[in-house]
């Protein structure tokens, strides 16, 4: 699923600070660090400085941060606060004309790639309107750039952009193999000024206290790359934030813990470091999925954690590079009261312990829909419980396509981008016809669901992401849309194409049937990747739950959940009647189980785990037999 955030690949939400904290000067040493504010303060009026210390004093809640870094914070948030209100401002007109914003984005990337071999296989610079191009150049897949992304992994210039790629970024791989696609300059500067400082405006009205000089504990995990044969970077699109020294003073987690590639350790070191620090203002991810695996962890070895905290140590069963084990310990304090903390707080549970062990806690940051909407849900209902949560991006590895501008409500929903991507639109019910008639942004209706069609700003024009979204509702003249499902994320035995929100939706009505059930997570699999043992001959659905609270089900509860979805989706129910479809195979996994297959799946992608998402249907054989080697009942 691309969803909101789907593939996305840059650093979940606001990696991009860098940029202003580069403006505003910070260094490590105090005298240096003086010195490279004073620059910005010197023009302001005496008064002017007093002010802003004094409300740089009335926001400091966090221990042991230097002057430098707080005056760095300072600043940068308020000319990334300047730059989200003009940004804001010309996103609101452009929803005003988003025909005018869509053809002048259009142009633009076209004109920019004229002189390229596909520029000119496709003679752009002849074209001066969306008609001709549409007309001109076919809707595409990714089977349609392959051999020319392969030349320009080669070290072939001028093949389909105009700009050499900064980065050859495969696709998470969620409903197929991976891709490679490129990654360029254009991409990432459309992200930070159309998303992430819009969305940072969104944040600062929204959630008033995210303006505050809280450091934010950002669960990142620094992905391992290989290099094309040109030597352009291969791997996820994203950087750590300890690439930049501008960043780190906003995080909890110090510079050389980015440097340790094991997840499990990377993620005892996040804990460790974020439980030092009371203060924490922000909890942020690209998905839901990975802040309640860190939850999931912290309940497995708070005691360790607490020990470090109460020793000033780092535990001796992370496998750490001596140097890199030598720097954080450095950094490490006996701190016997704040350990007293949070072993007093852990001992009563972790029913809402993220608000309890930060009490200044304001925000989790991150996606907590399409595929990640089990665990938003399960981290609102107990871990981070009563702390609000907001996703602001719908994007993916082809680049920004939506921002969220209403975090307040429970439904996650998007404004197109009018100059982010030229967006199309195939009607849902049309997605398999000849010719693919497409619609524009100006064209859609509301209450219908499509499939998005983009052209970017790295080399993809009229291509087919496979995200099918609903119009919801417009922002003046521009769509605002819901995520769906993924179209390879569909089960579809006899046509019946169920796609993952209707068997969710089904899925969660049964588990609320079930007493004292709930849901951890869960994947299906259609019976013929099965073979021998999909258990008999009907083509059928087989479930596989991981459950608390229940270790058993009986057959009737189990039917529940098969005659749920045929009260959603009467195409299933026809098929159930007919005998053509089988019944449901409910299986119950041990817990874990989807942990384990986590690993393994990334084991078999190019993923990283910032940006992995579970497959809701498996395609491997492999996958849907590692569960059943996991069934319990």
């Amino acid at each position: 699923m691309t969803g909101p955030w789907g593939r996305v690949t840059w650093p979940a939400g606001f990696a991009l600070l860098a940029a202003a904290l580069a403006v505003v000067g910070h260094a490590q040493g105090m005298p240096v660090a003086l010195s490279a504010v004073l620059g910005a303060l010197s023009a302001l009026s005496a008064a002017g400085v007093a002010l802003v210390w004094r409300d740089i004093c009335s926001k400091r809640k966090a221990k042991e941060r230097t002057l430098g870094g707080l005056l760095s914070q300072y600043f940068s948030v308020k000319l990334v606060g300047w730059l989200g209100e003009r940004q804001r401002r010309r996103l609101e007109a452009d929803t005003l004309n988003v025909k005018r914003a869509q053809e002048e984005t259009l142009l633009q990337r076209l004109r920019r790639n004229a002189d390229t071999c596909y520029g000119k296989r496709y003679d752009f610079s002849s074209i001066k309107d969306s008609a001709t191009f549409r007309a001109r150049h076919p809707v595409t897949t990714y089977v349609h750039y392959r051999d020319l992304i392969s030349r320009i992994a080669a070290g072939e210039d001028g093949v389909i952009t105009a700009r050499r790629p900064l980065v050859l970024a495969m696709t998470s791989g969620t409903s197929g193999p991976s891709a490679m696609l490129l990654s360029t300059k254009d991409t990432d500067t459309e992200f930070f000024l159309q998303g992430v400082t819009v969305c940072l405006d969104v944040m600062r009205k929204a959630f008033p206290a995210s303006e505050s000089l809280q450091r934010t504990t950002k669960f990142f995990y620094t992905p391992t790359s290989r290099q094309s044969e040109a030597g352009i970077p291969i791997g996820p699109n994203s950087s750590t934030p300890a690439s930049s020294r501008h960043m780190l003073n906003l995080y909890t987690t110090p510079a050389p813990a980015y440097q340790v590639l094991c997840e499990r350790d990377a993620l005892y070191l996040h804990l460790l470091f974020a439980l030092k620090d009371p203060s924490v203002g922000t909890l942020e991810s690209n998905f839901a999925s990975t802040v309640f695996y860190a939850f999931s962890a912290l309940q497995e070895r708070w005691q360790e954690l607490v020990e470090d905290v109460e020793l000033g140590r780092v535990s001796a069963a992370l496998a750490l590079e001596p140097e890199v084990r030598a720097a954080l310990e450095g950094l490490m304090r006996p701190d016997p009261g704040r350990a007293a903390e949070l072993r007093a707080r852990f001992e009563e549970g972790f029913q809402g312990i993220a608000a309890r062990l930060w009490p200044h806690l304001h925000l989790v940051l991150a996606v907590d829909s399409g595929s990640n909407r089990i665990y938003g849900e399960m981290l609102r209902d107990h871990y981070c419980q009563g702390v609000p949560f907001y996703s602001p991006f719908y994007a993916a590895t082809e680049g920004l396509i939506g921002v969220n501008l209403w975090p307040e409500l429970p439904s996650r929903r998007y404004l197109l981008c009018p100059r982010s991507m030229f967006c199309e639109f195939l009607p849902e019910g049309r997605l398999d016809e000849e010719p693919l008639d497409t619609l524009l942004m100006e064209e859609v209706e509301e209450g219908r669901s499509y499939e998005l069609v983009v052209t970017n700003a790295s080399g993809l024009f009229r291509y087919r992401i496979g995200d099918v979204v609903k119009v919801v509702a417009f922002h003046n003249r521009c769509p605002i849309v819901e995520f769906q499902y993924r179209r390879g994320q569909m089960l579809n035995l006899r046509g019946e194409k169920i796609s993952e929100l209707l068997f969710l939706e089904a899925l969660q009505k049964a588990v609320a049937l079930w007493p004292g059930a709930q849901l951890v997570d869960y994947c299906c699999a259609e019976s013929g990747i099965l073979g021998d043992r999909m258990g008999g001959s009907d083509p059928h659905y087989q479930v596989f739950l991981e459950l608390k609270g229940v270790r058993n089900l009986t057959e009737e509860q189990r039917y529940k959940l098969d005659h749920c979805l045929q009260q959603d989706s009467s195409v299933y129910k026809s098929f159930r009647t007919k005998g053509s479809i089988g019944p449901m195979r409910v299986q119950l996994v041990a817990g874990g189980a989807f942990l384990e297959l986590r690993r393994q799946m990334m084991s078999f992608s190019s993923t990283s785990a910032n940006t992995f998402k579970m497959q809701r249907v498996v395609r491997r054989k492999e996958y849907a037999h590692f569960l059943l080697g996991k069934t319990l009942s």
